[in-house]
Order: C-alpha cells, then sequence, then structure tokens
C-alpha cells in the first residue's frame, strides 16, 4: 500500500512555524528568568591586568515567599533548596586567594578580603543562631570549602557596616538581629572551590566565557577571587514585582609582562592557554568590556579584533573609555583572541591615589602585649563618613580604655561606637566606629591587647606559624567616582553601570588581615619527658616489678603437657624414629659385607688345603 505524501503550502509552513514559536515562547514565559555573561578587562599602570567576569542570573520569584521556588530553569537548584530551608534573604560569599593593591588597582569590582567571608540576612524568625550553624555546614558542602569552622567564636552581628543591597524595608534593615558575618582568613582557595563554582552556572564550564576558566591559570595569577551574591531586586522600573538576582564573580589579576621582556601584550591565549569558541545560547547579553582609557597614553596600545564601539562613561571625578565587544559578532571561524599589543615596555611610574584606601600592622614586641593600627587615607578635597568594623579573636584581649581615634595628632570624637566584648572559647570582640574622615588627611585608630594563654589542645599544628586576624571592613559612600569599577547597588548588569550618571557611589573596602604570634609552648619537651619516663618505668620499675612479684617454681619438662610441648615432643620423637632406622640400616650393610668376605677367604683357604693334599 502506497502512501501519497503532499507538500504543504508556503502559508501553511508558515503557519505551523508561527504557532511552534509561539508555544516556545509561553514555555520559556512560564521559567520567567534571564541570564548574562559578561566580562570586563582593565589593564593598570603597574603593568598588571585584571580579567573581572561576572555572570548574573534573574529570576521572577518573590524570596520572601519559599513557595514561589519551583520549576528551576535556570537558577540553580541546590541554591535554591538551600535558600529556602535555612530561610535565606540575602547571602554574600567570597573566596579569595591574595590582597588586593588599592595603590596601585583602583577598586576592585567586588572587594573582598583575603580567605573566606559570607555573610547572610535571614527573613525574619526565631533561633537564628541555629539556623546560621545549619546554614555554614550546607553551604560547606556546596563549595568545598570549611565553612563549618564558622561558629559562634568567629561569628559577630555588625549594626551598620552589612546592611542589605537588595530590596528591604528600612526597619528590617535596622535590625541586627537577623544579620550574620563571619571570616575565614587562614582558608586556601584551589581547584576544589572553582570546580562546584562553575557547576551553578546554566551552561556549565564548556560554553560561552566560562570555557575560559582553565584551573592551572586562573590560579597562575597575583589574585583571584570567586563570589556568590544572592539578592532581592525589582522586575520593573516601578518595582511593582520583586525576584531573585544570583550574580557569580571572578576576579583575576596577571602580570603579562614578566613572560614578555617587560611588555605587557595580552590575548586569551597566552592568559587562559584558550581562545573563545562559543557563546552562551541560554544568555541574552554576552559582550565583553575593555577599559582604553590609556589607549592613547604611554605605553600605547592596539586591540585586535576591533571593537564594535567604544563609548565614553563620564561620571562625577572621571571620564572613561569603554570598548564594547559583542560575542557572537567576532565568533569568525569559531574562535575569538582578543589580546593587546603594546608599543613599548612598562615603564614604572607614580599612579594617582584612589579617594580613600587604608593599610593595618601589628604593633609592640614580646609575646605579652602587643596592638593594632590601622591609618586611613582620604586623598579627597572634600570630608566623608566612614563605618570602621574590627572582628578579634577572644584570646587577644583589647583593653576598650586604650581605643584611639586621632588625626594630626588631634584626638577625633567618633558618632557612634558600638563595642561588644569577648567571652573566652565564646565570642569574639566587635567593634563598630562611626566617625568623619577629614579632607587631604590621614586618620589613625589603635589600640592595645593582651596576649592570652591557650590550652595545649588548642594549637593547631603549626603553633609557631601564628594566628590570623580577619581584616578590618570600611564603608563609606563617595562623591566622585575615581577608580570606581563595581556595579552599583542599583544595577544588576556592568552594562547598566556605565551609564550610571548617580553623585554617590558606595564602597566597601578590606584591610590586610594580620598574623599575631601567641605564647607557645616547646611541645617537644611533653614528648622528652613522655620518652624518659616511660624509660625509667621500663628499665627500673620494670624489672623490680618482676623480680618482686614472680612466683619461681622448678618444673619438669617432661611433664609439660602444653601445645608447644607437644609439638616439640611429636617432632622429636619422629626424628628419633628416623635416626633410628638409619642407624640398623647401616649396621645390617657392614654386617652383610663382613660375611660375604669372611666367605670368600674360607673358600681360598680350603682351596689352598686341598691343593696341598694333592700335591
Amino acid at each position: 500500500m502506497a502512501i501519497k505524501v503532499e507538500k504543504l503550502p508556503g502559508s501553511a509552513v508558515k503557519n505551523v512555524l508561527f504557532y511552534f514559536l509561539t508555544l516556545l515562547n509561553v514555555v520559556l514565559s512560564i521559567h520567567n528568568d534571564k541570564f548574562s555573561e559578561e566580562l570586563l578587562i582593565k589593564p593598570f599602570p603597574s603593568g598588571h591586568v585584571m580579567f573581572h567576569f561576572q555572570f548574573t542570573t534573574v529570576w521572577n520569584v518573590s524570596i520572601d515567599k519559599p513557595e514561589t521556588f519551583q520549576h528551576y530553569h535556570l537558577f540553580p537548584k541546590s541554591l535554591g533548596d538551600v535558600l529556602t530551608t535555612y530561610k535565606v534573604r540575602e547571602l554574600h560569599l567570597s573566596q579569595t586567594q591574595g590582597l588586593w593593591k588599592h595603590e596601585k588597582w583602583g577598586y576592585s569590582p567586588e572587594d573582598a578580603p583575603p580567605g573566606v567571608e559570607l555573610w547572610v540576612w535571614f527573613l525574619p524568625h526565631a533561633g537564628v543562631d541555629q539556623t546560621w550553624a545549619d546554614l555554614v555546614n550546607a553551604l560547606s558542602g556546596l563549595f568545598c570549602a570549611s565553612l563549618n569552622f564558622m561558629d559562634n567564636k568567629s561569628t559577630v552581628q555588625p549594626r551598620w557596616s552589612f546592611r542589605p543591597s537588595g530590596l528591604a524595608s528600612e526597619f528590617y534593615s535596622a535590625d541586627s538581629r537577623f544579620v550574620r558575618y563571619s571570616t575565614l582568613p587562614r582558608e586556601v582557595v584551589c581547584t576544589e572551590n572553582l570546580t562546584p563554582w562553575k557547576k551553578l552556572l546554566p551552561c556549565g564550564s564548556k560554553i560561552g566565557l566560562a570555557s575560559l576558566f582553565n584551573s592551572v591559570k586562573v590560579y597562575d595569577g597575583f589574585y583571584h577571587s570567586l563570589g556568590v551574591h544572592i539578592r532581592s531586586v525589582c522586575q520593573d522600573e516601578p518595582c511593582s514585582t520583586p525576584a531573585v538576582e544570583l550574580k557569580q564573580t571572578m576576579t583575576v589579576v596577571y602580570d603579562p609582562s614578566t613572560n614578555k621582556n617587560g611588555k605587557q601584550d595580552w590575548s586569551f591565549q597566552s592568559i587562559f592557554d584558550k581562545t573563545l569558541q562559543s557563546q552562551c545560547p541560554l544568555a541574552e547579553t554576552r559582550k565583553i568590556y575593555v577599559d582604553v582609557t590609556s589607549q592613547d597614553t604611554n605605553p600605547k596600545f592596539i586591540l585586535s579584533p576591533l571593537p564594535d564601539f567604544v563609548m565614553t562613561q563620564k561620571r562625577p571625578g572621571e571620564e572613561r573609555k569603554i570598548a564594547v565587544y559583542e560575542i557572537g559578532n567576532h565568533l569568525s571561524g569559531n574562535n575569538l583572541n582578543l589580546k593587546a599589543v603594546y608599543e613599548e615596555k612598562v615603564k614604572f611610574t607614580s599612579t594617582s591615589l584612589p579617594p580613600v584606601y587604608a593599610n593595618r600592622f601589628v604593633t609592640g614586641y614580646g609575646l605579652e602585649r602587643g596592638g593594632v593600627t590601622c591609618m586611613i587615607y582620604n586623598s579627597m578635597a572634600t570630608n566623608t563618613t566612614v563605618i570602621f568594623l574590627e572582628t578579634v579573636p577572644w584570646f587577644l584581649r583589647v583593653y576598650f580604655s586604650s581605643l584611639k581615634v586621632e588625626n594630626n595628632g588631634k584626638k577625633i570624637e567618633p558618632y557612634k561606637i558600638n563595642f561588644i566584648p569577648a567571652k573566652d572559647r565564646a565570642n569574639p570582640y566587635q567593634m563598630e566606629i562611626v566617625f568623619r574622615l577629614f579632607a587631604n588627611s590621614v586618620t589613625k585608630i589603635t589600640y592595645s591587647f593582651e596576649r592570652a594563654f591557650l590550652k595545649w589542645t588548642e594549637y593547631p599544628p603549626d603553633a609557631n606559624h601564628g594566628f590570623y586576624v580577619s581584616s578590618a571592613v570600611i564603608s563609606t559612600v563617595l562623591p566622585v567616582a575615581s577608580q570606581f569599577t563595581s556595579t552599583p547597588q542599583s544595577a544588576s548588569l556592568m552594562e547598566e553601570s556605565f551609564s550610571n550618571n548617580s553623585g554617590s557611589f558606595f564602597l566597601r573596602l578590606h584591610t590586610e588581615a594580620l598574623l599575631v604570634s601567641l605564647p607557645t609552648p616547646d611541645f617537644s619537651m611533653p614528648y622528652n619527658v613522655i620518652c624518659l619516663a616511660c624509660t625509667v618505668v621500663a628499665i627500673a620499675f620494670g624489672s623490680l616489678h618482676n623480680l618482686t612479684t614472680r612466683n619461681f617454681t622448678a618444673s619438669d619438662p617432661n611433664k609439660r603437657k602444653g601445645l608447644l610441648a607437644k609439638l616439640k615432643a611429636f617432632f622429636k620423637k619422629n626424628q628419633d624414629e628416623t635416626e633410628n632406622k638409619d642407624n640398623a640400616g647401616g649396621k645390617q650393610d657392614k654386617s652383610g659385607t663382613r660375611d660375604k668376605s669372611d666367605t670368600s677367604s674360607d673358600k681360598n683357604i680350603s682351596g689352598e688345603k686341598d691343593t696341598d693334599s694333592e700335591t
């Protein structure tokens, strides 16, 4: 039986295609989420180059209503389960290796301290401390980090430094009962932290900008930082309905001049040992931005391929030029190797300082008392107000009376001070100070502490290495955007930040982490004492104990009926029987030989006698 197939007319094909696209749009509209991938490249005057990757997912659900977290599409379900299970409203996690140099590189797009930093805002409920303990254990397994060590001994509740960055009411933002902040300055970030971070991306690590992530090359840089930021944002401009924003960031700083004889030339192939060969089909925005403000100054450089266009960003205090690449327009031959070629070598000259930056160090000598000094610099011509947060471990006993805030030798009275003393092995010291930074001046914050004695079980294996003190956090609002590269709180994409013309820019920066030595016992002495005591006990007491406690009695070996004695007797009996047989056989052989010889001799004698008789 033959089946006749007729071709549909052109209008019918168009109708079928139209209905299919309509159905596809309906299916996609059910998910109501958007994804964008962006890359910002900024060369520094010191010869370093920054690569800042940002992957943003916006899901149109309310974080205040956990029941709306259904039908996952682009948003990772593992994070969604964490938010709903532990009643999280806002979460910020950073994993950093290295120290960001504010004097040379300006401000980081996402400033983070060395190690691991985590601060979370919870939904209003009772038992926040227990929820925090459960949350850090869950995140520890999700990101392969030691977040489970963020217990009460390293956790604080800041009042002013960490306000919600997303949607939140004023009453909720002022209630510090629902916020927790903790750091692990000693945590080392490596490949096992990058792998679970990449798995949260909608397109994975094989497609799009994430395909440039080469673990060997990523951790070969001077500085690298992974970030996961979740908050509540607006779906539209009137902000009638909220949405959930997930922003994954990775910032890496390289120094290409070390391998190119002083030249700052860089490319995707030389930096990541890879080229960009694809784009994420799920992303709505796929762009690369290169800061070319210094392109016409010394040393000059040329980009290849040429950008789609160059836009000028004008903000108070600076004017920058940004080269924009649409990834889809440059994947000729499925290969994009963006590179910059410099005409001359790097010239190390003095760079312009950022408006506000800080340095922090330990003072004093010996292992009994010490102190901490933090120098905060204001290079602007105007005054500004800052919030200074310091978290000190309990074993550094801080004297509140020694806390001083000085400017040019004059004491400054802070506006507000929130000081919470520590309890041994329970909670750390918390100091939060609000004061004014005067124009073109240096403000010094100092305090003294006394080192405590720890129990011998509380020392780490490398006790002589020292104990880490978390970085201090400085928060302020700048009136100028000089060297400011962060995305504003009102924006989700870097593309939106380039058109931000507001007159205020929120800044949060971190100082260096400190390494403090504590009185440490000589752990070899207990070992020596144990060895000496055991030797004395074994030789002296052991011998004396044997002589005084043993009962010496005569025993007949033949009467031993133990298993060992029976075995010995058995083998001895077999051996004796074998020897007896051998001896008996030898005697028999000797007697037989002797009889034969005697017979022959008798024959000879009789023969001789017969012969004689005949004769």
